[in-house]
């Protein structure tokens, strides 16, 4: 069975993560999402809002590609997570040139750790490739409108944290 790991904090999940899941799909058996817990980035929302919002949005792409996708929450290193999973492969979004400088990094460090698991770069579709999780929020934090970026059930729970 072909495992990957698609590690972020997705805080929230966008589009453009759900185009690379969705793409992710069509290379592996299983795909676990890796929702960073990340104290230091101070996230709008829980972990278990996080990984609610992935596995609401990952059901129906689930049951249309046949992948399982599952969301696991981790703390510990990347590698250490791609261990506890089982996982061979680690998937990465890329956006731009700087988002692969920082990887190409991450990639020699992980290696070095563990060599037996490979990661795999897919690039997000030309029109999602500028959104970002901390865009987002920033947009809707000035009251713009961000159901561009996320699916409607996101964008009801972005509005709804911002109102209270």
């Amino acid at each position: 069975m072909r495992v990957a790991l698609y590690p972020g904090t997705f805080d929230p999940i966008t589009i453009g993560h759900v185009d690379i899941i969705r793409r992710a799909t069509a290379l592996v058996d299983k795909l676990v999402i890796g929702v960073a817990i990340n104290r230091d980035k101070g996230p709008m929302f829980s972990l278990e809002e996080r990984v609610a919002m992935i596995e609401a949005e990952c059901v129906a792409l689930s049951d249309e590609t046949g992948t399982e996708i599952v969301a696991h929450p981790f703390e510990n290193l990347l590698i250490d997570c791609a261990r506890d999973v089982g996982a061979q492969i680690i998937v990465r979004g890329l956006r731009a040139v700087a988002d692969f400088e920082y990887e190409y990094q991450m990639v020699g460090m992980n290696r070095a750790l563990d060599s037996s698991v490979e990661t795999v770069f897919l690039m997000a579709e030309a029109r999602h490739q500028a959104i970002a999780s901390k865009l987002v929020k920033e947009i809707a934090r000035l009251g713009g409108d961000v159901s561009k970026f996320v699916t409607p059930r996101v964008n009801e729970a972005l509005l709804q944290r911002l109102s209270e």
